[in-house]
């Protein structure tokens, strides 16, 4: 386990998630994943903001913030070659169609679950599109 944590250890993480307890939730477990938080959002005017000049290595995205789709903030963090993973409870088909390859968290989820897919997403991190 020390290995897989300290192969995390200063990642930069941007969390987008609608829902402030399980945003704060989530920070605390990243934190003990020895990650650092370096960016968040509650909407999705606020992640698209904060995705255009990105200054982290991985986001978590929530797949549906407050009835609209995340799609747009994928978009711009794919274009920026920014490795992200969603999380939602509704399973893959809430994901955008253009993006079902990417590591999927199915709410509720477990520290081991999120250690994992970050571990995926940042492994096959693509190029930034032209």
């Amino acid at each position: 386990m020390a290995g897989q944590l300290s192969s995390l250890a200063g990642t930069r993480v941007f969390v987008v998630e609608d829902e402030a307890l399980v945003l704060m939730s989530l920070e605390d477990t990243l934190a003990g994943l020895a990650c650092t938080v370096v960016a968040s959002a509650l909407s999705l005017d606020e992640a698209l903001a904060k995705a255009t000049e990105p200054t982290f290595d991985v986001a978590i995205l929530d797949v549906n913030l407050g009835g609209h789709s995340v799609g747009p903030v994928a978009d711009l963090l794919a274009k920026h070659g920014i490795p992200f993973i969603f999380a939602s409870g509704y399973g893959a088909p809430s994901l955008p169609a253009s993006y079902r390859d990417r590591p999927l968290l199915t709410k509720p989820f477990a520290d081991v679950e999120l250690r994992a897919a970050l571990l995926k997403a940042l492994a096959s991190a693509r190029p930034a599109s032209p």
